[in-house]
């Protein structure tokens, strides 16, 4: 057994308004203002949650799915970037035309609810081809990325054509625009020209000019009518980010792919995932070295590591694990704004003049960055992970945000490679709070933790997690567990549970936890409000307070009627239930399913995606009063326990799917019409070795993939017809060993030499996306 310990004392911030040039207010009256410690909206601390979906990526016609699925996770702000190289490709001709139609994008966002923040440059990198800089900048007799007057000119013409997009739709005229990010990296990060790329190797400056060339661009900005209550430039690296006019963005990645394109050899296991204070002014910590004292300015995040895309020298399977362990290690150390790069894959456009607008070290077309939201709309588990924790934040938002970082122990000079070691910390104003619990560490084998306990020293109390005995926690996981939390005048002195969220329902609240994977699940209650307390799966032990067990297996269900004569429910999910566990308003009410299936909510209308599933399963509460109707078939609901059930058989048959390979890494596949009845994405699915993927449409490229030993999946609908009339081959190119380039013709010739190369298709299959509609 392993006790740890950590006092919690001295936990009140402080906490005050800042003078800045931050901030504003909209017609209606709501406003944005900003504290050292969290952004305030409508004079209420705010915890914002920002996934970044790039449209110039993405299909036009799937923009409002994808923006109400990010919602559905729990997001409230979609940043994006406006590639300059995608609007403005042909020097002076502008391009705002469907899957670039900026305005049409940030309408359909403001329609669901959600904000935006415009990425506006110049200069994005992204994985963009020259960063997103135009081809047509290069060679010019002027520095780009400086407050030269000729550079700023064109700079000019562009933000005063996004100016001119997005007009009426900011938000001091009511619109969904609250935010803007000026450049990107400046004086940190360069790009490659990629029409010099293996010639001359040239690259397009990080700048020199620092925070006077920020400051100019805002003043650009402002004068092109992009008028926002957030400016934001990101800050590591030695970034610019002048504070009295933007908010410095944070962020942290664990997979480094651009490292290999130097002298390493392999990845190191990063420091991302040791616990820190970043709001301190006393700590030194890794990756965050800023300019200004920490206290006086938000902790906030842009770049979080919400997946990342494979570079040609780096192949790697992104842990999904990862990414709700990388947002609960930043908001652990005192982060009230979380941002996620990316949340929603994408595609590269093709060029007009150049066939490819993407970075060469990356997939010429896929920009799927292993992303929560894949490239044609799949649901991750990173994307279910992490729909855990908003939901969480958005519940105790207002006394969360005030929560202060405590350690137990120095962490600065902590090894990554620790893995015996507790890694934990708490966030705590007065004596209630959470603990943040981190079992996961990148490119190290990791195990469980075992048989340990947390003992929480409060100014007045002391509590021990669990009461007696001890905890564990499976490798790779994460969790947040409270202690005094007031759970509507009942105080929770303990749980071994993560809180997903709470509902009211006839004047009864409900509150839904779950365990997290290897750790058995308790709660430990004052007694004093408790007049009478059941549970239908579990135990109750009484001393001096209630002690409550519940089963990790299934849902429980604690009913606890206070002696003020209100009724408390505390429903507890096992982890596997919690990942599909969803919250939303359906015509005015709250509402939670479990469900195996993506949910889409929009307005009356509940909407079921299903990818690759036999049967829908749904446990709903407030169950419906009737049976309901799911594409149409009448579904009758069985009770059990809090929630009504109901269960629809899917027809998941494919045909018309014909395959032949040609050689070993060749294939074409020949496509029926029905194959594409009543599916709303097709997804293939390739298993291959080789070096990289390539699939063709009568010799266009409509995608491509480098080889990372995981699933290759194409989304087709948007090639329906030109599959159906010409089919496609795909062609995998080999993994070449002992190549040598024969240089010694006394002609202008040479010849490649290959030892052994590799290049095998193993499968081809197919995978549907259906959509079922549910009716009351």
């Amino acid at each position: 057994m392993r006790d740890y310990s950590i006092d919690v004392k001295n936990t009140q911030k402080e906490i005050y308004p800042l003078e800045t040039k931050l901030g504003g207010s909209n017609i209606t009256g709501e406003t944005y203002s900003f504290t050292n410690y969290y952004i305030e909206k409508n004079g209420r601390p705010f915890f914002g949650i920002s996934g970044e979906f790039h449209f110039s990526r993405y299909n036009s016609e799937k923009w409002e799915d994808e923006i109400i699925k990010i919602k559905m996770a729990g997001i409230d702000i979609i940043p994006t970037y406006i590639f300059w190289n995608h609007h403005e490709e042909v020097q002076g001709i502008f391009d705002w035309e469907n899957n670039k139609d900026l305005r049409r994008f940030v309408r359909l966002c403001g329609k669901h609810g959600l904000r935006v923040i415009l990425r506006i440059g110049p200069f994005a990198h992204g994985e963009a081809r020259n960063g997103g800089i135009p081809d047509w900048l290069f060679g010019r007799p002027f520095e780009l990325r400086s407050n030269d007057q000729e550079y700023l000119t064109y700079v000019e013409r562009f933000y005063q054509e996004i100016g001119r997009q997005i007009q009426g739709y900011l938000f001091k005229d009511g619109g969904p625009i609250i935010g803007t990010q000026i450049e990107n990296e400046y004086q940190h990060a360069g790009a490659p020209w990629e029409i010099t790329t293996g010639t001359s190797n040239e690259w397009v400056p990080a700048g020199t000019e620092a925070e006077a060339h920020i400051i100019k661009l805002k003043e650009l900005a402002v004068q092109a009518g992009i008028q926002t209550p957030i400016y934001t430039s990101t800050g590591w690296g030695g970034a610019a980010a002048p504070v009295e006019e933007v908010l410095p963005l944070w962020g942290g990645y664990a997979f480094w792919p651009w490292i290999f394109y130097g002298d390493v050899k392999e990845h190191p296991a990063t420091p991302e995932f040791i616990f820190r204070d970043y709001h301190s002014n006393e700590q030194k910590n890794y990756g965050f070295d800023p300019a200004y004292r920490p206290e006086s300015l938000p902790f906030a995040c842009c770049e979080m590591g919400g997946g990342m895309t494979v570079f040609y020298k780096y192949r790697f399977k992104l842990p999904y694990e990862s990414v709700d362990a990388m947002a609960e290690m930043k908001v652990a150390g005192g982060c009230n704004f979380v941002g996620y790069y990316v949340f929603h894959g994408g595609s590269n456009p093709k060029g007009k003049k150049t066939p490819f607008l993407n970075e060469n070290a990356t997939p010429k077309i896929s920009y799927d960055y292993q992303a929560p939201i894949g490239e044609f709309g799949q649901i991750r588990e990173s994307y279910k992970r992490l729909k855990r924790q908003h939901y969480f934040y958005k519940t105790v938002e207002e006394s969360f945000c005030k929560t202060k970082t405590i350690l137990p122990y120095d962490t600065k000079d902590m090894a990554p490679t620790d893995i015996e070691t507790l890694r934990f910390s708490v966030r705590a104003d007065r004596d209630s709070g959470f603990i943040f619990i981190n079992n996961y560490q990148d490119h190290v084998e990791t195990q469980d933790q075992k048989d340990f306990a947390i003992t929480v020293n409060l100014e007045n109390e002391v509590i021990r997690l669990p009461k007696a005995g001890t905890m564990s926690l499976m490798k790779d996981e994460c969790c947040i567990l409270p202690f005094n939390l007031d759970l509507q005048g009942l105080t929770l002195k303990y749980s071994t549970t993560q809180l997903l969220t709470s509902i009211e329902h006839n004047g009864e609240s409900y509150f839904f936890f779950f365990n997290p994977k290897g750790m058995n699940g308790e709660y430990y209650f004052e007694s004093d409000e408790i007049q009478e307390v059941s549970v239908d799966k579990g135990n109750i032990i009484f001393d001096e307070h209630t002690w409550i067990q519940v089963s990790n297996k299934d849902i429980s269900l604690v009913e606890i009627t206070l002696k003020s004569g209100r009724t408390l429910y505390v429903c507890t999910m096992s982890h596997e239930q919690s990942l599909n566990f969803w919250k939303f308003q359906y015509r005015g009410k709250e509402q939670v399913f479990i469900t195996n299936a993506t949910l889409l909510v929009d307005e009356e209308k509940i909407r079921l995606e299903t990818e690759g599933l036999e049967d829908v399963d749904i446990k709903s509460f407030p169950g419906f009063n009737t049976s309901i109707k799911i594409a149409g078939e009448e579904i009758s609901s069985r009770s059990n326990g809090l929630f009504k059930e109901y269960k629809k058989a899917i027809n998941v048959t494919h045909s018309g799917l014909n395959v032949k390979m040609v050689n070993q890494n060749k294939a074409v596949i020949r496509f029926e019409p029905e194959v594409f009845d009543d599916v709303k994405e097709f997804l293939l699915q390739i298993e291959f070795a080789g070096d990289i993927g390539y699939a063709f449409i009568d010799g266009e490229l409509i995608h491509d993939n480098f080889c990372n030993n995981a699933t290759w999946e194409i989304g087709l609908q948007q090639h329906k017809q030109d599959l159906i009339a010409k089919g496609m081959y795909i062609y995998i190119s080999p993994l070449k060993e002992g190549s040598v380039v024969k240089s010694d013709s006394p002609m202008a010739a040479r010849t490649e030499v290959i030892n052994q190369q590799i290049a095998e298709i193993r499968t081809i299959k197919a995978k549907a996306i259906r959509e079922l509609e549910l009716e009351m």
